[in-house]
Formats: C-alpha cells, sequence, structure tokens
C-alpha cells in the first residue's frame, strides 16, 4: 500500500498526523509528491523527516516550491516568495542541494509521479479539468498517475487515448481503480488544503487490489497557525486566517 502525500508546506503537525493515520491504514511505503517547503513555519523539520523517509526506501519528487527554495523564485506570489528566502535561511547548504536533485516525474512499472502535469513538469501546469488530466495521462504513459500542486483532491478517469472524467471522491472510502481504464489522481494537500476545510489529506493506493483511499485527517491547526505567526510568516499561511 502506498501513502501520497502532497504540498506539506512545512505543516510539520499535518505530516506526523498523516503518518501515522497512514501507518493505521496499513501503508508499507511513502511517496511523496513535492511541495515541502513554502507557507508554513517547520521547513527544516519537514525536510529532515522527508529526507529520512527517503534513505529507508521512499520516493520523493521535486515540486515548485521545492525548485524555488533551490533556485529561483520567479513566478511564486510575493508572500510565497518571502517564505522562500526565510526558507533558505533555515536549511543547510546539503538540504538546499538535495530538494534541487530531486527528480521532476518519476515511472515505476505503471505508475507516474509528478508534483504538477506529467506533460512539461516544469511549467507546474495545474491539473484540474479532464483536458488537463488527459494531457498528463497521455505524457505520463501509465495507468496511474499521481500528482498533487492543486491543494483538493481530484480523481480523473478514462479509456486507452479517449477524453477523461471526473469523480469527486468521498474521503475514506475505496474507489475501484483497475487498469482497464487510465487514472489521474491528485493527493490533496497535506499543510494547505484549500478545500473550506482544515483537515490534512492525503492519499492511499493500493496496487495489489488496485484502489485509491482519498483521507482527511484532523489535526492541531490552530497549533500551526501559532507557529506561523511566531515566525513572523505571511497571516495567510495560517489555517484560522483564511
Amino acid at each position: 500500500m502506498l501513502a501520497l502525500f502532497a504540498d506539506i508546506h512545512s505543516n510539520l503537525e499535518a505530516l506526523r498526523a498523516c503518518l501515522q493515520h497512514a501507518r493505521s491504514r496499513g501503508a508499507t511505503r511513502h511517496v511523496f509528491l513535492g511541495g515541502l517547503g513554502g507557507y508554513d513555519a517547520k521547513p527544516k523539520a519537514v525536510v529532515e523527516l522527508v529526507r529520512n523517509s527517503a534513505a529507508a526506501g521512499a520516493l520523493v519528487v521535486q515540486g515548485n516550491h521545492d525548485a524555488a527554495v533551490a533556485g529561483s523564485a520567479a513566478g511564486l506570489t510575493e508572500g510565497a516568495r518571502d517564505t522562500v528566502l526565510w526558507t533558505r535561511e533555515l536549511l543547510s547548504k546539503e538540504e538546499i542541494a538535495w530538494l534541487g536533485s530531486l527528480p521532476l516525474c518519476v515511472r515505476e512499472e505503471q505508475t507516474c509521479f509528478v508534483h504538477a502535469s506529467a506533460a512539461s513538469p516544469e511549467r507546474w501546469e495545474y491539473v484540474e479539468h479532464p483536458p488537463a488530466a488527459k494531457r498528463s495521462a497521455d505524457a505520463a504513459g501509465s495507468v496511474w498517475t499521481f500528482g498533487g500542486h492543486v491543494h483538493r483532491q481530484l480523481l480523473f478517469f478514462g479509456k486507452a487515448a479517449g477524453a477523461m472524467s471526473a469523480f469527486v471522491p468521498v474521503p475514506g472510502v475505496r474507489v475501484p481503480a483497475p487498469r482497464t481504464r487510465r487514472w489521474v489522481a491528485v493527493a490533496g494537500s497535506v499543510g494547505q488544503p484549500r478545500e473550506r476545510n482544515p483537515a490534512a489529506a492525503y492519499a492511499l493506493f493500493d496496487p495489489v487490489r488496485e484502489t485509491l483511499a482519498f483521507e482527511r485527517v484532523p489535526y492541531d491547526y490552530l497549533a500551526a497557525a501559532r507557529k506561523v505567526r511566531a515566525a513572523g510568516l505571511p497571516d495567510f499561511s495560517a489555517w484560522d486566517a483564511r
């Protein structure tokens, strides 16, 4: 069972809650779909945790905020750029270099892992609608494509090279995802969900049973918000300000 974590954005409380939840559901491998830093107050602790997971066999791909920390923050909003500069001051040169070395896209057998779209992943296209999902699936050439970047939980499916349709996942409900179709799953955001719900979001994929489950995990988001303000970060990063 794969646990799929995207857009953690330095929210250590949310990540720990999702990791614990995934263990309770029998996850045997972790996949981090980019967006480790940015917004929240604990980038160094999050990077350390994910690097340790990678050393133990987890898969990690690069997101736009990771690329910004390691290189240029062009294209981000002013508040996001300020957080990137703050994050660079906290991380070691080795940690920054590690973020910069992460792959944009990884394919394993019939699965593809990417932060945004498998079609030109360096352009950080948002996969929010069926046409974008089809472009990603076509480029991935896989049965299952997993990503993040959108900060919402979404699922798209289609046959062969045809058009894709959208499906609204219900948290905690297993969705059959057979290899007879193509699937593009957006895991949601661990640390910065944008669905008017503060609960952390991640997804579980069972490649044996060929099922997907989109999960929501409550955590102490007010504690995370207090750390954002204590660090002097932009107020919009705190859930209770959004």
